[in-house]
């Protein structure tokens, strides 16, 4: 699949936000998590996000579709953090999201250990991050009755 992570700039913030409300709508409507879904986050909010020197946002581009974005985040030297990571509705259950980790991690090969988290109920994004060798930290938090925060792992070395 010929993907290309393209760096956003502080003039994408507002594109981004409408991308995050679209493509985590689905959640947001099912799980009515006002206060995490990055579905509500403000654009205020993804431009503090993007000033942090350690955060890196991409727009996931195929073809001449921009299909999703996702937020790097360096901890140290060595660790990543994925979040969020998204794909628009109408691309979704493409191959995308996948390729588009493997790209990260590609492009990316100081790091030792990447982390991310999602939805312990939503099977699909569990299954995906298994799939690419991520592994359940043992550690999560209930958001709320029904909807469970897991945190997955994945070490290169």
């Amino acid at each position: 699949m010929n993907l290309l992570l393209q760096k956003c700039t502080q003039p994408d913030c507002e594109k981004i936000q409408q991308m995050q409300k679209a493509a985590f709508a689905a959640l947001l409507e099912k799980y009515r998590d006002f206060d995490t879904n990055p579905a509500c986050e403000s654009v205020e909010r993804i431009r503090e996000k993007m000033n942090q020197p350690q955060t890196t946002w991409y727009f996931i581009i195929s073809g001449n579709d921009v299909v999703g974005g996702v937020r790097l985040f360096e901890i140290d030297g060595r660790t990543m953090r994925v979040s969020p990571i998204f794909i628009l509705p109408e691309h979704q259950n493409k191959g995308y999201a996948q390729a588009a980790m493997i790209q990260l991690e590609r492009e990316n090969p100081q790091a030792d250990i990447w982390e991310l988290d999602t939805i312990l109920q939503e099977e699909k994004l569990c299954r995906l991050y298994e799939k690419l060798g991520y592994r359940k930290t043992g550690e999560s938090y209930e958001i709320k009755d029904g909807m469970t925060i897991v945190f997955y792992k994945k070490t290169m070395i």
